[in-house]
């Protein structure tokens, strides 16, 4: 049954797409069909900075331990980075720069000079170890790579790496640790004009196949996307305002999550120019340190994995630390319990939760549920988001299911990612012919639009938000001389909500432990991808008629054993 906060969201909305309202739409074809567009957006990235920069110019922007910088301080750097860039590296307009950092001002400046120097920002997991960084750098052919002290050592030990690596020690404040790039303050140089069809960004993602895709996207994506999540905020904004209650101040947020995820890019980072957010950066999780800086800057919108909120909701000093400037207590990459979503409603003094539900590929647009509606339907991701989002569910050959019908979610909008790099097949699988995503993901709309995911079809693991993919650690497991045979699954996991396990069958005569096993696996991959249980089998792994090893039956038996 609709409800009283869905007809009050659907009204603000019309209102504000409506003809002469403030996000009013235009259109654009795709795929033989005419998708919304809010017209009103920028063209792009640089034109989206500078406008957005200027009129919030003097309002603090970054907050890093003891560094506070405006947003025109955040500019200029940038700007000052692009003609760096251009002038000494000879970067020229779709140039792939990496960027394998943790999450800092010089992360932000290097990712907005990247961009408006007309290179395309390549954002490298900084979790990754040497073999993950080096397959991912020689996939797109990164013309350089910005590294800080952790990463320029895991580069290091990449044999014939021929791609350049700045290191650029981010622990310093921001106007020293650029100093490296900006030795030469160029003067007069031009930077080149860009357009909505020009790329801007590449971020990786595991699936099925194993090894992380490139997913490439132009600058009217991701445009539209930011404004996508802005028409989402205003919408609130409305509500709030016509119920006695607007906000007062400027908005801040903690950045709790890497910045190399689409969560993190969009509608953290991004979005937070148009707001006039202020973003307070964690260069580390800690629920203890992030309640002493909520409550420090007056933090007003919270967003992370589900365990974030988890952890401080179950935190012995919660009660120490003023949490009341919170509105919305959000989440993504995974869903929250039932029991979370309860206790989020009821303990955090007002505070409402609230989860999306996007990907890599849809610029991390896609559904919302909210406060009320979330606490009514804890299972669902909510309904699409509105106004960009075309959502169904899809059988195999990619035709519309009816309600309540289980089939494939599939995501159309404008924001949606341009191509897999180089891989045209895996492109061309990824979308059906009328240009839905098929995200990978099952589930279920009801009566009311709301969507209910109950299963992946991909071959991965979703741990606390990041995604893993069973193939990738199967490879680096068989890597190993020793293992004969592999199987990597999910198990549920109460803090990350689900783990990786692996079933092991070693080679005649090969004595190797579980421990063995997890210090082989660190040498090779990112470490939240190392299976926390580990299996060694005495017997062949089972197998269905086509010879593929039985993962359904492997699963039950295994997970029964926890």
């Amino acid at each position: 049954m609709r409800t009283e906060l869905d007809a009050a969201m659907d009204s603000t909305m019309a209102a504000l797409t409506a003809p002469g309202g403030m996000l009013g739409l235009g259109s654009i074809e795709r795929f033989g069909v005419t998708l919304p567009t809010i017209a009103v957006a920028p063209p792009a990235l640089n034109a989206y900075f500078a406008h957005y920069a200027g009129e919030h110019r003097d309002q603090v922007f970054l907050v890093a331990g003891d560094e506070r910088l405006t947003f025109a301080e955040v500019e200029d750097a940038a700007e000052r980075v692009a003609c760096a860039l251009v002038s000494a590296h000879g970067i020229q307009r779709g140039d792939r720069i990496g960027i394998a950092m943790r999450n800092s001002p010089s992360w932000i400046v290097l990712y907005m000079g990247i961009i408006m120097a007309g290179g395309v920002a390549t954002l490298l997991n900084g979790w990754w170890q040497s073999d993950e960084l080096e397959a991912a750098i020689r996939d797109v052919d990164c013309n350089m790579v910005f590294a800080d002290p952790p990463r320029v050592k895991r580069l290091a030990q990449i044999a014939g790496l021929a791609t350049p690596v700045i290191g650029i020690d981010d622990t310093l404040p921001l106007r020293i640790a650029l100093d490296v790039l900006l030795k030469e303050d160029p003067v007069g140089v031009a930077l080149p004009p860009l357009g909505p069809d020009d790329h801007a960004t590449i971020l990786f993602t595991s699936g099925s196949t194993g090894q992380s895709k490139g997913a490439l996207c132009d600058h009217r994506a991701i445009i539209q996307a930011i404004f996508n999540y802005l028409g989402q905020a205003m919408m609130m904004l409305g509500i709030a305002t016509a119920q006695g209650n607007p906000p007062v101040g400027q908005p801040v947020t903690l950045l709790t999550i890497p910045l190399f995820h689409i969560t993190g890019e969009v509608p953290v980072f991004l979005q937070s120019f148009a707001m006039g957010r202020k973003l307070v950066l964690m260069p580390k999780w800690d629920a203890r340190e992030a309640m002493r800086l909520i409550e420090a800057e007056g933090v007003t919108y919270f967003v992370g994995v589900p365990l974030m909120s988890f952890e401080i909701l179950n935190h012995p000093d919660r009660g120490d630390y003023d949490l009341s400037t919170v509105t919305d207590f959000a989440a993504g990459g995974a869903p929250r319990p039932v029991e979370h979503v309860r206790r989020l409603g009821e303990e955090m003094g007002g505070s409402a939760p609230l989860i999306g539900y996007g990907l890599t590929e849809t610029n991390a647009v896609g559904t919302g549920n909210w406060r009320s509606n979330y606490i009514a339907k804890p299972n669902s991701a909510g309904r699409a988001s509105a106004p960009l989002v075309d959502l169904a569910i899809l059988d195999d050959d990619g035709r519309k299911l009816d309600v309540g019908v289980r089939g494939e979610v599939g995501i159309r909008s404008v924001c949606n990612f341009k191509e897999y790099w180089n891989r045209p097949e895996a492109t061309a699988a990824a979308f059906t012919a009328d240009g839905y995503f098929r995200t990978g993901d099952i589930g279920f709309l009801d009566e009311d639009g709301y969507l209910f995911i109950v299963d992946r079809k991909k071959d991965i693991i979703i741990r606390g938000g990041e995604n893993i993919s069973c193939q990738e650690v199967e490879a680096a497991l068989y890597q190993n001389p020793a293992v004969a045979e592999a199987a990597v699954f999910g198990l549920a996991d109460e803090r990350f909500g689900e783990v990786p396990g692996a079933v092991v069958v070693l080679q005649e005569g090969e004595t190797l432990t579980p421990d063995d096993l997890c210090a082989f696996l660190h040498q090779h991959i990112a470490a939240f991808k190392v299976p926390q249980r580990v299996w060694i089998a005495d017997a062949p792994l089972p197998r269905l008629g086509t010879e593929k090893i039985d993962k359904v039956t492997i699963r039950e038996r295994y997970r029964g054993m926890v």
